[in-house]
């Protein structure tokens, strides 16, 4: 099924993202995770690329478990800036060969040693060329508090209309711990006359150390009530973890309670944190 399709329905909708191995001899743990996540019977599940497509032969391996084995909606990443022409038609073809017809379409982080001329510099040729490739339903990442590399969020916003005028058709969020920056956003693009539905990206914390890194990556703003709980719990793992999924199943009740009903989580490949915000959501789904 289309992503836009289950979007569509009106009706909340809980979905979850995994990311394959980087090696071989980890496969087997993360096709199990997937799986064990697959039986929450979520409204689909993303597979994250690894860069420069090292680990887009798991990606389509485990969208396509996903998709056969345990029948749940694929949404397979795909990023280009590390790619050639050739190597996107081939994963595309291996996504269609595999029944796959959701394609999360990004540029990546480009490497330090890339070359200046690049056969892809944005989402936007990506989105062009898979709308070009064949039927598939094309997500892309659009940024809250603006991407890190924009020198402004009015540029962004310009970058988001492209990808939506290439032919995205709906877009995932990076994540937000504050809730009126997805909201004062939202007003902002449809202002700009963007309508495609908005994945709210949910990333319930529970490695402090690997959240304040990424966070300072990507410029994420923490909000004071998320740092006294960090401040609080971060040097105890496990009241972190529980502490983390309350933070986040509190704000994906806010979000739904406004009208924002789908909501993507950035799990880790855990299924016990998966599992508890589906728990935490049971009678509100």
């Amino acid at each position: 099924m289309k992503i836009t399709d289950i979007l569509s329905q009106g009706q909340p909708t809980l979905s979850f993202e995994v990311f394959p191995p980087k090696t071989e001899d980890k496969y087997d743990s993360v096709e199990k995770a997937a799986a064990e996540i697959a039986k929450l019977h979520p409204a689909f599940m993303s597979v994250t690329y690894g860069a420069g497509g090292g680990t887009s032969k798991y990606t389509v391996d485990i969208a396509s478990a996903l998709h056969h084995e345990y029948h749940v909606t694929a949404l397979a990443h795909l990023t280009c800036v590390s790619s050639t022409k050739e190597k996107v038609r081939q994963v595309l073809g291996e996504l269609k060969d595999a029944g796959i017809e959701n394609v999360l379409a990004l540029r990546g982080d480009i490497p330090p040693d890339a070359p200046d001329k690049r056969e892809y510099n944005y989402a936007s040729e990506l989105i062009r060329e898979i709308k070009e490739t064949g039927d598939f339903c094309i997500g892309a990442a659009c940024y809250p508090e603006g991407h890190v590399e924009s020198a402004n969020k009015t540029i962004d916003m310009d970058y988001l209309k492209q990808k939506v005028e290439a032919g995205c058709d709906f877009v995932t969020t990076q994540m937000f711990f504050d809730n009126n920056i997805l909201y004062n956003y939202l007003y902002r693009i449809r202002e700009k006359g963007i309508t495609v539905p908005v994945v709210a990206g949910i990333m319930p914390v529970t490695n402090v150390k690997q959240i304040i890194r990424s966070c300072q990556l990507s410029g994420t703003y923490l909000p004071t009530r998320f740092k006294a709980i960090v401040d609080r719990f971060g040097e105890n793992p496990a009241a972190m973890k529980q502490a983390g999924i309350a933070y986040a199943t509190e704000q994906i009740i806010d979000l739904i309670a406004n009208g924002v009903n789908a909501i993507h989580v950035y799990s880790m490949n855990k299924p016990d944190v998966a599992l508890k915000i589906k728990e935490n959501l049971s009678e509100i789904l």
